[in-house]
Protein backbone atom coordinates (compact mmCIF):
# COMPACT_ATOMS: atom_id res chain seq x y z
CA UNK A 1 0.00 0.00 0.00
CA UNK A 2 1.48 3.34 -1.24
CA UNK A 3 1.55 6.02 1.75
CA UNK A 4 0.10 9.17 1.41
CA UNK A 5 2.60 12.66 0.52
CA UNK A 6 2.69 15.05 2.99
CA UNK A 7 0.56 17.38 3.37
CA UNK A 8 2.51 20.03 2.61
CA UNK A 9 3.95 18.52 -0.99
CA UNK A 10 0.60 19.24 -1.95
CA UNK A 11 0.69 22.79 -1.67
CA UNK A 12 0.55 24.96 -4.97
CA UNK A 13 3.26 26.51 -3.90
CA UNK A 14 5.55 23.89 -3.25
CA UNK A 15 4.95 22.14 -7.02
CA UNK A 16 6.30 25.35 -8.16
CA UNK A 17 9.68 25.47 -10.22
CA UNK A 18 12.26 27.51 -8.12
CA UNK A 19 13.34 29.87 -10.32
CA UNK A 20 9.33 31.33 -10.89
CA UNK A 21 9.75 31.80 -7.24
CA UNK A 22 12.72 34.11 -7.06
CA UNK A 23 11.97 35.44 -10.26
CA UNK A 24 8.35 36.64 -8.29
CA UNK A 25 10.07 37.21 -5.00
CA UNK A 26 12.87 39.71 -6.55
CA UNK A 27 10.18 41.65 -8.60
CA UNK A 28 7.70 42.36 -6.11
CA UNK A 29 10.65 43.26 -3.68
CA UNK A 30 11.90 45.70 -6.43
CA UNK A 31 8.34 46.99 -6.90
CA UNK A 32 7.16 47.51 -2.96
CA UNK A 33 10.54 49.73 -3.09
CA UNK A 34 8.75 51.99 -5.17
CA UNK A 35 5.23 51.88 -3.19
CA UNK A 36 5.34 55.03 -1.02
CA UNK A 37 1.24 54.79 -0.10
CA UNK A 38 0.62 52.75 3.53
CA UNK A 39 -2.34 51.05 1.81
CA UNK A 40 -0.69 49.61 -1.21
CA UNK A 41 1.75 48.12 0.90
CA UNK A 42 -1.02 47.00 3.25
CA UNK A 43 -2.73 45.04 0.60
CA UNK A 44 0.70 43.43 -0.26
CA UNK A 45 0.62 42.35 3.23
CA UNK A 46 -3.00 40.94 2.77
CA UNK A 47 -1.89 39.25 0.14
CA UNK A 48 1.37 37.52 1.39
CA UNK A 49 -0.65 36.15 4.37
CA UNK A 50 -3.20 34.83 2.03
CA UNK A 51 -0.42 32.74 0.06
CA UNK A 52 0.76 31.67 3.01
CA UNK A 53 -2.60 30.02 3.73
CA UNK A 54 -1.86 28.91 -0.04
CA UNK A 55 1.08 27.04 0.65
CA UNK A 56 -0.43 25.28 3.75
CA UNK A 57 1.05 26.97 6.45
CA UNK A 58 -0.41 27.89 9.43
CA UNK A 59 -0.73 31.57 10.72
CA UNK A 60 1.66 30.64 13.51
CA UNK A 61 4.42 30.12 11.06
CA UNK A 62 3.65 33.38 9.68
CA UNK A 63 3.73 35.03 13.21
CA UNK A 64 6.89 33.13 13.99
CA UNK A 65 8.54 34.92 10.84
CA UNK A 66 7.80 38.56 12.89
CA UNK A 67 8.19 37.12 16.18
CA UNK A 68 12.32 38.21 15.94
CA UNK A 69 11.47 41.40 14.25
CA UNK A 70 9.91 43.25 16.45
CA UNK A 71 12.86 44.28 18.38
CA UNK A 72 14.03 45.69 15.05
CA UNK A 73 10.17 47.13 14.18
CA UNK A 74 9.18 48.88 16.69
CA UNK A 75 12.07 51.37 17.64
CA UNK A 76 12.61 51.68 14.15
CA UNK A 77 8.57 52.75 13.92
CA UNK A 78 9.34 55.17 16.71
CA UNK A 79 11.96 56.59 15.07
CA UNK A 80 10.90 57.06 12.15
CA UNK A 81 7.46 58.65 13.55
CA UNK A 82 9.78 61.07 15.54
CA UNK A 83 12.38 62.19 12.88
CA UNK A 84 9.67 62.11 10.42
CA UNK A 85 6.33 61.53 10.14
CA UNK A 86 4.22 58.56 11.86
CA UNK A 87 2.88 57.42 8.08
CA UNK A 88 6.26 57.51 7.05
CA UNK A 89 7.53 54.68 10.01
CA UNK A 90 4.36 52.61 8.51
CA UNK A 91 5.36 52.38 5.40
CA UNK A 92 8.78 51.41 6.47
CA UNK A 93 8.01 48.84 8.78
CA UNK A 94 5.29 47.06 6.84
CA UNK A 95 7.66 47.13 3.83
CA UNK A 96 9.89 45.49 5.90
CA UNK A 97 7.26 43.11 7.20
CA UNK A 98 6.23 42.12 3.81
CA UNK A 99 9.54 41.34 2.69
CA UNK A 100 11.06 39.50 5.42
CA UNK A 101 7.24 37.34 5.28
CA UNK A 102 8.02 37.14 1.01
CA UNK A 103 11.49 35.63 1.72
CA UNK A 104 10.76 33.52 4.43
CA UNK A 105 7.58 31.99 2.25
CA UNK A 106 10.08 31.05 -0.69
CA UNK A 107 12.40 29.52 1.64
CA UNK A 108 9.58 27.84 3.47
CA UNK A 109 8.19 26.18 0.11
CA UNK A 110 11.14 25.28 -1.82
CA UNK A 111 14.14 23.56 -1.38
CA UNK A 112 17.24 24.49 -0.38
CA UNK A 113 19.39 22.50 -3.12
CA UNK A 114 16.98 23.69 -5.53
CA UNK A 115 17.26 27.46 -4.92
CA UNK A 116 20.97 27.23 -4.97
CA UNK A 117 20.95 25.43 -8.76
CA UNK A 118 18.60 27.99 -9.71
CA UNK A 119 21.35 30.75 -8.35
CA UNK A 120 24.09 29.17 -9.95
CA UNK A 121 22.29 28.51 -13.26
CA UNK A 122 21.14 32.19 -13.52
CA UNK A 123 24.80 33.57 -12.38
CA UNK A 124 26.50 31.32 -15.44
CA UNK A 125 25.99 33.81 -17.69
CA UNK A 126 28.31 36.37 -15.51
CA UNK A 127 30.80 33.93 -14.95
CA UNK A 128 32.83 35.80 -18.16
CA UNK A 129 32.85 38.72 -15.85
CA UNK A 130 34.45 37.29 -12.95
CA UNK A 131 31.48 36.10 -10.79
CA UNK A 132 31.84 32.63 -9.65
CA UNK A 133 28.68 31.08 -9.74
CA UNK A 134 29.79 28.00 -7.43
CA UNK A 135 31.16 30.31 -4.53
CA UNK A 136 27.39 32.64 -4.74
CA UNK A 137 25.60 29.56 -3.88
CA UNK A 138 28.10 28.27 -1.39
CA UNK A 139 27.93 31.93 0.30
CA UNK A 140 23.92 31.22 -0.35
CA UNK A 141 23.73 27.88 1.49
CA UNK A 142 25.60 29.15 4.69
CA UNK A 143 23.62 31.98 5.03
CA UNK A 144 20.89 29.87 4.93
CA UNK A 145 22.24 27.38 7.84
CA UNK A 146 23.58 30.21 9.54
CA UNK A 147 20.41 31.54 10.69
CA UNK A 148 19.23 29.01 12.74
CA UNK A 149 22.15 28.55 14.19
CA UNK A 150 22.61 31.72 15.44
CA UNK A 151 18.50 31.71 16.65
CA UNK A 152 19.51 28.76 18.76
CA UNK A 153 22.71 30.03 20.06
CA UNK A 154 20.95 33.53 20.77
CA UNK A 155 18.05 31.58 22.70
CA UNK A 156 21.21 29.55 24.81
CA UNK A 157 22.64 33.04 25.81
CA UNK A 158 19.50 34.64 26.68
CA UNK A 159 18.83 31.45 28.77
CA UNK A 160 22.65 31.59 30.45
CA UNK A 161 22.35 35.01 31.16
CA UNK A 162 18.90 34.92 32.58
CA UNK A 163 20.43 32.56 35.01
CA UNK A 164 23.06 35.38 35.60
CA UNK A 165 20.09 38.02 36.27
CA UNK A 166 21.29 40.18 33.09
CA UNK A 167 18.22 38.93 31.46
CA UNK A 168 17.10 42.54 30.51
CA UNK A 169 20.65 43.76 29.61
CA UNK A 170 20.80 44.10 25.71
CA UNK A 171 24.71 43.91 25.81
CA UNK A 172 24.90 40.87 27.72
CA UNK A 173 22.92 39.06 24.80
CA UNK A 174 24.81 41.18 21.81
CA UNK A 175 28.40 40.72 22.88
CA UNK A 176 28.64 37.22 23.33
CA UNK A 177 26.23 36.82 20.30
CA UNK A 178 28.82 38.77 17.86
CA UNK A 179 31.50 37.03 19.57
CA UNK A 180 30.57 33.78 19.09
CA UNK A 181 29.40 34.47 15.46
CA UNK A 182 32.79 35.74 14.30
CA UNK A 183 34.54 32.98 15.57
CA UNK A 184 31.94 30.52 13.56
CA UNK A 185 32.37 32.44 10.63
CA UNK A 186 36.32 32.76 10.93
CA UNK A 187 35.98 28.74 11.42
CA UNK A 188 34.15 27.91 8.32
CA UNK A 189 36.35 29.99 6.67
CA UNK A 190 39.26 28.59 7.66
CA UNK A 191 37.50 25.32 6.63
CA UNK A 192 37.02 26.26 2.94
CA UNK A 193 39.59 27.61 2.16
CA UNK A 194 41.56 24.43 3.47
CA UNK A 195 39.18 22.50 1.15
CA UNK A 196 39.15 24.89 -1.86
CA UNK A 197 41.32 24.12 -4.94
CA UNK A 198 40.39 26.67 -7.24
CA UNK A 199 41.19 24.16 -10.15
CA UNK A 200 44.99 24.32 -8.65
CA UNK A 201 46.71 21.04 -9.02
CA UNK A 202 47.55 19.23 -5.59
CA UNK A 203 50.93 19.47 -5.98
CA UNK A 204 50.99 23.33 -6.05
CA UNK A 205 48.84 24.12 -3.32
CA UNK A 206 50.26 24.32 0.53
CA UNK A 207 50.81 21.14 2.30
CA UNK A 208 47.88 22.36 4.85
CA UNK A 209 45.61 22.45 1.83
CA UNK A 210 46.32 19.06 0.51
CA UNK A 211 44.18 16.35 0.77
CA UNK A 212 45.80 13.59 2.87
CA UNK A 213 48.02 10.44 1.09
CA UNK A 214 46.49 7.14 1.04
CA UNK A 215 48.87 5.74 3.05
CA UNK A 216 47.94 7.76 6.13
CA UNK A 217 43.95 6.66 6.00
CA UNK A 218 43.07 3.18 7.23
CA UNK A 219 42.35 0.61 5.01
CA UNK A 220 41.68 -2.18 7.75
CA UNK A 221 40.38 -2.36 11.13
CA UNK A 222 43.05 -2.27 13.92
CA UNK A 223 42.35 -5.60 15.11
CA UNK A 224 43.09 -7.26 11.63
CA UNK A 225 46.73 -6.69 13.23
CA UNK A 226 46.13 -8.75 16.48
CA UNK A 227 47.48 -12.24 15.76
CA UNK A 228 45.38 -15.15 17.03
CA UNK A 229 46.01 -16.88 20.06
CA UNK A 230 47.96 -19.70 19.39
CA UNK A 231 45.89 -22.90 19.31
CA UNK A 232 46.98 -25.22 22.29
CA UNK A 233 45.55 -28.60 22.43
CA UNK A 234 43.95 -29.99 25.70
CA UNK A 235 45.15 -33.23 26.99
CA UNK A 236 42.50 -35.03 29.56
CA UNK A 237 44.02 -36.69 32.44
CA UNK A 238 42.71 -39.97 31.65
CA UNK A 239 43.48 -40.34 28.28
CA UNK A 240 45.74 -42.20 27.05
CA UNK A 241 50.01 -40.99 26.43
Amino acid sequence: MSRRPPRLALSPLHRLPAGVKLGCLAVTASALLLVEDWRGIMAALVATALLYRLGRLSWRALLGQLRPLLWLLLPLFVVQGLGGSWAEGGVVVLRIATLVLLAALVTLTTRTDAMIETIERGLAPFARFGVDPAKVGLAFSLALRFIPVIGSQSAEIRDAQRARGLGRNPLALALPLIVRTLKMANDVADAIDARSTDGEDDEALPVARRSPPSDILPTRLPCADIAPPPRTSFTSPCSPR
